[in-house]
Order: structure tokens, then C-alpha cells, then sequence
């Protein structure tokens, strides 16, 4: 398997994979490929099984996975970052999982999957009543995870705080412990009157930070699409 992640703004993740060889991904994920990369469905992913899958969904993903494996010699599969931003690699393993925001697993390898790492709710306002989602990879073997906008990099010292806007959590190595905390009495546009909410990320550990968060990208464009004609 060779892995080459090309463009810059918006990248691409194109996967050369050997005969026989595999990744999965989320439903929905795939761009393009060769003719001979057989498209199936699996609950495998990790490890689990049903409770696995399940997992997955509370995670705010598919019951089922997408597997791509390659028939008849070598193939290509190829997934397409869905805004300006990155795509990084990280291996996971036992002792090596990661936490990722609800729509950044791309792809992995046969031994990685999905599950929930946290869901917070709030009031209303930007989230439209999703809250906020993480998703835990676990497994083993190589994720390939999508984050939006310019990244920042951190390494936490251990007890080390870092509080960041739930929007700008990207991606977190699983020895960061995190809570969700608010400020009360400061008015938050994206949260209405719940409060400023904020997640506080203590090390030791590796984090990263996205600059331009989903939710915020939609809310900035709101006033610029068409509105419903409620007469």
C-alpha cells in the first residue's frame, strides 16, 4: 500500500493499494477510484463487533463501514478533503488512540474504527441541537483524519491547560484529558444564553487546533443563502 496526500488547500488522500489490499471509510467518503476496487460493507473496524458498530453510530457515524479492496492487481482509491484544510496521518495502536471531531476520520486501515469519546448538548444556537460530538479512533493500524483550516500544533507539558472553543478541537492524542467547561454570565453567539462554553484540554499530550470550524464556516455563510418563503 502507498499513501500520497497531494494539493494544498484542498487536499486529496489517494491511496495505491496492492492486490488484496484494503481500507475502509465512513459511508459517503469515497471520491474516486479504479474500476477493479470492489466497494463492500462491514461492521469490522477495529474491534467489537456489533457493540463496535454501535459505538460508531453514538459516535455520530454508520452502523456500517465502506471497505475498498483491491481485485485483479493493483488499485486506486482517493478521498477529497470537503473544505480548506489538512489531512493528517497518525498511527494508532494499543496505548495510542486518539480523539477526533465528529466529522474528521477519513479513512484507515482495515484495523482502525470509530467509536464515541464524548457528546455534550447544548441550548440551541449554532449547533442546532447536535452538541458536541467526539469520536474516539481505536484499533491498529494507520487513520487518516480531515481537519479545517490552518492547524496548530501543540504539546501539552503534563498538567499543562490548554481552553479552547469546542469548534477549534481537531484532534487529541487519548492522554490529554479533557472536560467541558462554561463561563457563566458572558453572552456567546453560538450558544445563546447557555453560556460561553469552552473545552479544557490538560496534558501531557499532543493537540491539535483548527482555525476554521464547520460550524462556524455555515453560520459566517448563513446570511448569504437563500431563505425559505414563509408566505
Amino acid at each position: 500500500m502507498q499513501v500520497e496526500i497531494k494539493g494544498s488547500t484542498l487536499p486529496v488522500l489517494e491511496i495505491q493499494l496492492a492486490h488484496k489490499d484494503a481500507v475502509v471509510s465512513m459511508h459517503g467518503e469515497l471520491s474516486w477510484m479504479t474500476a477493479n476496487v470492489h466497494m463492500s460493507q462491514t461492521m469490522k473496524g477495529g474491534s467489537g463487533g456489533l457493540m463496535g458498530a454501535l459505538k460508531r453510530v453514538a459516535g455520530g457515524g454508520g452502523l456500517l463501514l465502506t471497505k475498498y479492496e483491491a481485485k485483479d492487481g493493483d488499485g486506486l482509491v482517493a478521498f477529497a478533503s470537503k473544505v480548506p484544510g489538512h489531512i493528517v496521518p497518525v498511527q494508532v495502536g494499543e496505548g495510542r488512540g486518539y480523539l477526533v471531531h465528529r466529522h474528521g476520520w477519513l479513512a484507515g486501515t482495515l484495523g482502525v474504527s470509530a467509536s464515541v469519546g464524548l457528546q455534550h448538548s447544548f441550548r440551541g444556537g449554532l449547533w442546532g441541537g447536535d452538541g458536541f460530538i467526539l469520536q474516539r479512533l481505536e484499533g491498529q493500524g494507520t487513520a487518516w483524519v480531515e481537519l479545517s483550516g490552518e492547524l496548530n500544533e501543540y504539546q501539552l507539558a503534563p498538567g499543562q491547560v490548554m481552553l479552547a472553543h469546542p469548534g477549534h478541537v481537531g484532534m487529541f492524542e487519548d492522554t490529554v484529558k479533557f472536560k467541558m467547561t462554561k463561563v457563566p454570565g458572558i453572552a456567546n453567539r453560538h450558544f445563546g444564553g447557555d453560556g460561553f462554553h469552552l473545552v479544557a484540554l490538560t496534558g501531557p499530550g499532543r493537540i491539535w487546533l483548527q482555525s476554521m470550524p464547520l460550524a462556524n464556516l455555515a453560520h459566517a455563510l448563513e446570511p448569504y443563502l437563500p431563505q425559505p418563503d414563509n408566505g
